[in-house]
């Protein structure tokens, strides 16, 4: 059976569209997350076409299948699930009523509870609720409310 680019690149086997492995998105310093759009479809997909990045990559039923079962793949959305908890402890732009980190946040919330299960999926989004209450955060209603229903 054959798997999109998505697969190989989570599984450390390919590059994603911009011709980066997993490990280089994964080294990406703080700025460099924040200044670039097109990595987190690729570290977090979906099977609906990105409205930011239309040309990022869309889950087959087979990729989500083949993800799901794949130890590298498991390893490499926790490797990218634990690096974008500390980029959000680290940066408080997005501490705002609106940021695009909320749909970043929505995505991964989403991509999470597809690939890796509920646990994972609801375990990141307590983690970034705890941040946005502790620092009292003005984050809107409607972003918590797409973050709930993720």
């Amino acid at each position: 059976m054959t798997h999109g680019p998505v697969v190989a690149f989570l599984q450390g086997e390919g590059p994603d569209g911009r011709g980066r492995t997993l490990f280089e998105v994964l080294a990406f310093d703080n700025a460099a997350l924040e200044r670039n759009h097109d990595f987190i479809q690729w570290l977090f997909p979906l099977p609906e076409p990105s409205a930011a990045v239309p040309d990022a990559p869309v889950l087959t039923e087979a990729d989500v299948e083949a993800l799901r079962e794949s130890t590298l793949a498991h390893c490499a959305l926790a490797a990218a699930t634990d690096r974008m908890i500390a980029f959000y402890g680290a940066t408080h732009q997005w501490w705002a009523p609106h940021d695009h980190n909320h749909l970043r946040i929505t995505r991964i919330i989403r991509s999470l509870r597809l690939l890796r299960g509920d646990d994972e999926a609801d375990a990141f989004r307590a983690a970034i609720l705890s941040m946005v209450e502790a620092a009292r955060a003005p984050v809107s209603a409607r972003s918590r409310g797409y973050w709930m229903t993720a």
